[in-house]
């Protein structure tokens, strides 16, 4: 038999201000606004004070699921935008030196296993992306725009046509953190 409702609640630190208007949650914070609609999920949130009640009446395995998912997305937003989120990436060669440059929304890695062209990645969101000679730092306060932007940047230099096992020249994610370094 299923259960009659399922509900967890999110604590709102005193710090950062929640609003919620149908499915629609915005966070402010010392670091900036998120704003995220989850229209799309069969799934009910009320605000009580300090206390986001988010729950699931007559739910199936999906919407049971979705409950928490939900919980863990507001919990993110409000990391978010009282910290903010660091990404450090490590770049990796071993006979040709990749250089890469920051041009407006993409990432340009240029000489990647010797290629004439270069490989592009794109920066998602409001992310800031530093590069700081062998290290890049990808840093936001939107954890799925951070998150996608290293995804990126470490897919544009995926090795092909080759044994991966031999050739491990890339980009690779070494280190993920709560909080933005200046």
């Amino acid at each position: 038999m299923r259960a009659v409702e399922i509900s967890k609640v999110v604590q709102v630190p005193d710090d950062v201000e929640v609003a919620i208007e149908g499915r629609k949650v915005t966070v402010k914070g010392v670091k900036g606004t998120l704003t995220r609609d989850f229209s799309h999920a069969p799934i009910s949130m009320e605000l009580n004070g300090k206390n986001i009640r988010v729950w699931a009446e007559w739910p199936r395995k999906k919407e049971a699921a979705l409950v928490g998912t939900v919980c863990s997305h507001i919990q993110n937003m409000i990391t978010g935008v009282r910290k903010g989120f660091t990404y450090k990436l490590k770049i990796v060669f071993s006979h040709f030196p990749i250089s890469v440059k920051v041009k407006d929304k993409t990432i340009l890695i240029e000489n990647f296993t010797g290629e004439r062209t270069a490989r592009k990645a794109r920066i998602m969101g409001d992310t800031q992306v530093k590069v700081q000679s062998e290290d890049i730092i990808v840093q936001g306060i939107n954890l799925e725009d951070v998150s996608q932007t290293a995804a990126n940047i470490e897919q544009a230099t995926k090795v092909k046509r080759k044994d991966p096992r031999v050739f491990l020249d890339g980009i690779y994610v070494y280190e993920k953190s709560e909080g933005m370094e200046a």
